[in-house]
């Protein structure tokens, strides 16, 4: 989120938060820049004329960084009403005039997400137990919730929807962060340590998560008597 009024990003902030989404605001476009460059993030709601880069040049500027692949919902005042349908031709895939409902502000979220991003927002995905909600990003093990961070949960998908494949660290680390593995870096075991315990993964739950030394790591299904098969129904639920 990307807003010279601390108010507004407060108030988009809470509206994510209900929606289940984590969101992060910059009061400049320069300071929103040097966080693309650290972070990955699956949509950005630009402000209009921020202090420091005014929005259509923003929006130009970040279609030749990243092309069509992020979305982006522009907002602004009524007075730049007009001008707004300028940022719909400079690449925004949507906008809002300003204030900003909350209920509309999520509809208009979910809908670029499940445009550009169209396997995550199946209704629901089911492993054994183990039940995902691609369009809340939560989990369910055996009917209970289970409290996940956004890159947790997106590290889980993953693994559930390689069950059995090695996958490679770079691999993960490119698709869940969206970069390189850092020479040391500890993020994704670190990860991977937190969703063994929070997801329970044992042979009681039909699922280990192993580690392969310097390669990877390959979630693996364990047959027992207590253990459902995520095979069968590792589909979206009708």
């Amino acid at each position: 989120m990307l807003d010279d009024e601390p108010r507004e990003i407060e108030s988009i902030q809470r509206a994510m938060a209900i929606s289940g989404h984590e969101c992060h605001g910059y009061a400049n476009g320069k300071s929103l820049l040097r966080g693309l460059r650290a972070q990955r993030y699956d949509l950005l709601v630009l402000g209009w004329r921020p202090p420091d880069l005014e929005g259509i040049k923003m929006v130009r500027r970040l279609r030749e960084r990243f092309g069509n692949r992020l979305p982006l919902l522009l907002t602004a005042g009524p007075e730049h009403r007009a001008r707004l349908t300028t940022a719909l031709l400079a690449g925004a895939d949507d906008f809002m005039v300003k204030p900003l409902g909350s209920a509309e502000l999520q509809a208009r979220v979910h809908a670029l997400l499940r445009r550009a991003y169209p396997t995550r927002f199946e209704r629901e995905l089911v492993y054994g137990p183990y039940h995902f909600s691609p369009l809340t990003g939560t989990i369910r093990l055996h009917g209970e919730p289970v409290r996940l961070k956004q890159r947790e949960y997106e590290l889980a998908l993953l693994l559930f929807r390689n069950i059995g494949r090695l996958l490679p660290r770079a691999y993960l680390m490119l698709n869940v962060w969206g970069q390189e593995l850092e020479a040391g870096s500890r993020s994704l075991d670190t990860h991977v340590s937190r969703l063994r315990a929070r997801l329970d993964l044992r042979p009681g739950n039909g699922m280990i998560l192993a580690s392969v030394y310097g390669l990877g790591y390959r979630l693996e299904y364990i047959a027992g008597d207590d253990a459902e098969s995520p095979y069968p129904t590792a589909k979206a639920a009708e």
